[in-house]
């Protein structure tokens, strides 16, 4: 029987902003600032929540996450390209599209966990990018 490869840690990014950001960019921009950094999706299961704010700014940190993992900053990665999503079991997860999903595929990047947290004060992520260094695909 042959062994598969494991996996490896391309990159580790965390982030941890305080919900009264989010909200006082929401509050001043509106949907401006939603339609800027949320996708669809992120905006819909946000606003269902009972805190929305709170649900915006973990998916802002995950996005500041998934940027430092893949060791840009904000340089050539847009925030829409990076989506949170919520698998059937409620686990988050991450979706790329455009040039954020090309570098990570560059990168050797074939797969994240994240983990979420957020009160009324402060939002968390917490990512590990996984993959095949020096390996696109």
């Amino acid at each position: 029987m042959r062994r598969k490869a494991s996996l490896e840690i391309i990159g580790i990014g965390t982030d941890l902003i305080e919900v009264e950001r989010i909200q006082s960019a929401w509050d001043r921009f509106g949907d401006r600032f939603l339609n800027r950094i949320f996708a669809p999706g992120e905006q819909a299961y946000a606003l269902s929540r009972p805190h929305p704010a709170e649900s915006l700014a973990a998916r802002f940190a995950a996005k500041e996450a998934v940027m430092k993992a893949l060791g840009t900053g904000r340089f050539g990665v847009s925030w829409r390209e990076i989506e949170v999503t919520r698998e059937p079991s409620g686990r988050p997860g991450i979706a790329l599209s455009g040039r954020t999903r090309a570098l990570a595929r560059f990168l050797g990047v074939q797969g994240w966990h994240l983990s979420l947290t957020h009160d009324r004060e402060a939002a968390m992520a917490f990512v590990i990018a996984l993959g095949r260094a020096g390996r696109s695909g």
